[in-house]
């Protein structure tokens, strides 16, 4: 528990103190975020804002990842847990990296040409494929010493469901598509001033608390006597890296709530849905993140149903999609609309947190 909380200590600390650093850096290198023509005119007045934010949160993470591991000075064996980096270390950080490196690109074409427009969905498709598929294979190749891998081959509800094996094959693909599902679900969230940061808050919070119960209930642990246990690895890795973001992300968004003085931009978006995605893999609950990161799914249904919408029948149902932006189309202020949204995302937060800890009552019970 300790190494979490210095964990999020360091990493809000980092993010709060050298994000201002960061704005009046990017400001200088005219790294202002274009804003697209043909949205609410209320957003004109934000062009020019400070983009690429997401690296300062990214470089915060790692730190206090490093600052955490510094203070585990005792653990439960050595045989099951290390004070050095481990595999899922190498699997969760790879893709907030990799994915975040993405977006980068993406914003940096963005700013270079002054437009929205960045690089194409095929190439960010792509790249998110084979950053998947890499990863993938990484999580359900290597072993720890209590023959656990990062992913599995089973899929997940609030454990690994046994009688749904799809082979290593069919669970690498699962992995990629949940990277590509989330990566452009949170991007696709961040569209208003701390709405995705604050969301991602409640959804990684979300997986710190269930990677912490796990570790607390291990199979792996010789000192857990009970019957139910979570057969995972590195439980307390997960939960350290989920503290560690979350806390970042809360130091970022004391300047990205609005008005926002920096927009964490596609590096951050993409970096953080990499994240959620490797969280749901590691702690065995891929099924349950649809609930757990509810707002993400109900923002990204809105541009398909739009989009089917449009095509098939030439109508829009939504003002303008995503959601977010059709509720500021109808009148509401942005303040309004975040808030809300807020609320909607913690419920669904609180709902998978709950059937989570209702299996375990119910098991036990």
């Amino acid at each position: 528990m300790r190494a979490v909380v210095v964990a999020i200590a360091v990493a809000f600390l980092v993010s709060l103190l050298c994000t201002p650093w960061a704005i009046r850096a990017f400001s200088r290198l005219r790294a202002g975020q274009p804003v697209r023509s043909d949205g609410p005119q209320s957003h004109l007045p934000k062009q020019g804002t400070p983009t690429m934010g997401g690296v300062v949160f990214i470089v915060a993470t790692l730190i206090a990842y490093v600052a955490g591991h510094l203070t585990l000075t005792t653990l439960p064996s050595a045989q099951i847990a290390q004070v050095g980096p481990t595999m899922t270390a190498l699997v969760i950080l790879g893709l907030f990296v990799f994915c975040g490196a993405i977006g980068f690109i993406d914003d940096y074409l963005k700013v270079r040409k002054r437009n929205s427009l960045g690089l194409s969905e095929r190439s960010k498709l792509i790249g998110q494929l084979l950053v998947g598929a890499v990863f993938g294979v990484v999580a359900l190749t290597f072993e720890s010493t209590n023959g656990e891998t990062v992913g599995s081959e089973t899929l997940s509800f609030v454990r690994d469901i046994d009688w749904l094996n799809i082979t290593q094959v069919g669970a690498v693909v699962v992995f990629i598509l949940v990277v590509m599902a989330t990566t452009n679900a949170v991007n696709l969230t961040d569209g208003l001033d701390g709405l995705a940061t604050g969301t991602s808050v409640m959804v990684l919070g979300a997986y710190g608390l269930i990677a912490f119960w796990q570790y607390r209930h291990w199979c792996a642990d010789p000192s857990y006597n009970l019957d139910y246990c979570y057969a995972v690895r590195d439980p307390l890795e997960v939960a350290l890296l989920a503290g560690a973001v979350v806390g970042a992300l809360v130091g970022f968004l004391w300047w990205n709530a609005s008005p926002a003085k920096i927009f964490m931009g596609d590096t951050g978006s993409m970096a953080i849905g990499g994240m959620v995605a490797a969280m749901a893999v590691a702690t065995r609950t891929v099924m349950l993140l649809p609930l757990l990161g509810g707002l993400f799914v109900i923002i990204t249904m809105s541009l398909i149903i739009q989009r089917v919408s449009y095509k098939t029948t030439g109508k829009r149902v939504f003002r303008m999609s995503p959601l977010h932006h059709h509720f500021e189309l109808a009148g509401w202020s942005e303040v309004n609309v975040v808030i809300r949204f807020w609320i909607i995302a913690g419920i669904a937060a609180a709902a998978g947190l709950g059937i989570f800890y209702g299996d375990f009552l119910a098991a036990t019970g």
